[in-house]
């Protein structure tokens, strides 16, 4: 296998590393993660224009990438730059959008916001376990229910909601301005949204969309496991960049070889789910891609709380700063866990189709 990016792939991730870098340094990053909400317009639509949204999506659906290697060369890039920005709704959402078919122009543009609701309190993973319920009223259908933890739901204007009808998972279109949304800024940056739904009027996309649920989710997880690919690989050169310059009995630190070698360790970690990212990114159109995404998320989930950890116990007091980069990273890469399954979620999913 050539783990060679291609050319388009490569002048795409050179673009948006360098717009991130330039646009979205650390500094803005903590002005505009925190607090409602939690997005920078001009910003948005400027890595709109760059072209990063228009790579989640395949040419027939108005893209120009939409596989699992353009997903993770987006993530990554967001990532290094602990980017805040709804980009993970909008991948969502554009693969559920090109399963069914549906014009993508709005999403692509930037200028319309989606946000895929699927979480609830009592079945945050599980689509089966959901009780968000669907109705049907005149030409439409009424949900009612309530969707927690959606992500960019808190600037979304489109909601893709998943519900039950007639005992099956299914798919509706909400407009925010129906619904009652309730968004916050998470603890490690970036908003998220309560979508309270009343008999709200919702229109059908597709009665029987457990598949297509679990392709989004699938696509999810290939972003955020690359999304902490791309913040390890910082976390840990900025490690070693202090462990050059902390100076100890005369020293550098980085002298002492107890901290290479734990120097060394994070590096294999990182490798490691680079690694497994990239099978996962391979296998996202496949009929295995479910399981290797379970895989990557839960080896990622592991390696960045062990990254993180490292980096702070090597950094010392300023790691846990505010003004230290490192104590963002580090609360991003922890809570990268939670989202769409932790580690011991997706361990169980493996075990499970394992044994069957």
């Amino acid at each position: 296998m050539d783990f060679n990016l291609t050319e388009d792939r490569q002048m795409l991730s050179d673009s948006l590393n360098r717009f991130l870098a330039d646009k979205y340094p650390v500094e803005h990053r903590n002005k505009v993660a925190y607090d409602l909400p939690c997005h920078d317009p001009d910003k948005w639509a400027d890595m709109a224009e760059l072209g990063a949204l228009f790579a989640l999506a395949p040419e027939d659906a108005g893209g120009f990438g939409g596989s699992g290697f353009d997903i993770s060369v987006v993530f990554e890039a967001l990532g290094r730059a602990l980017c805040p920005e709804p980009v993970l709704g909008a991948t969502m959402a554009a693969r559920i959008l090109t399963k069914l078919g549906a014009d993508q122009d709005a999403l692509l543009s930037g200028a319309t916001k989606y946000a895929v609701a699927l979480a609830e309190v009592d079945a945050p993973y599980d689509p089966a376990g959901m009780d968000c319920e669907a109705k049907p009223e005149g030409e439409g259908h009424a949900l009612s229910g309530r969707k927690t933890s959606v992500y960019g739901g808190q600037v979304a204007d489109i909601f893709l909601v998943a519900a039950m009808l007639n005992g099956t998972p299914a798919l509706f279109e909400v407009q925010a301005g129906d619904a009652q949304v309730v968004g916050y800024p998470m603890m490690d940056g970036g908003g998220a949204a309560e979508l309270l739904l009343d008999a709200t009027k919702a229109r059908l996309l597709s009665e029987d969309a457990a598949a297509i649920i679990q392709d989004a989710v699938n696509a999810g997880i290939v972003a955020l496991c690359a999304e902490a690919v791309g913040a390890m690989d910082v976390t840990h050169a900025t490690t070693v960049d202090y462990l050059k310059q902390r100076k100890q009995f005369g020293v550098p630190i980085g002298k002492f070889q107890v901290l290479q070698h734990r120097a060394v360790d994070m590096l294999t970690e990182i490798e490691q789910s680079r690694s497994i990212t990239i099978k996962a990114a391979a296998e996202l159109d496949g009929p295995d891609a479910a399981r290797f995404a379970s895989m990557a998320k839960n080896m990622i989930g592991r390696a960045a709380r062990l990254v993180a950890e490292e980096a702070i116990q090597m950094h010392g007091g300023i790691a846990m700063t505010w003004e230290y980069p490192v104590s963002h990273y580090a609360k991003r890469l922890v809570m990268l866990d939670a989202q769409l399954g932790d580690t011991d979620y997706h361990l169980s999913r493996i075990m499970d189709d394992l044994a069957a």
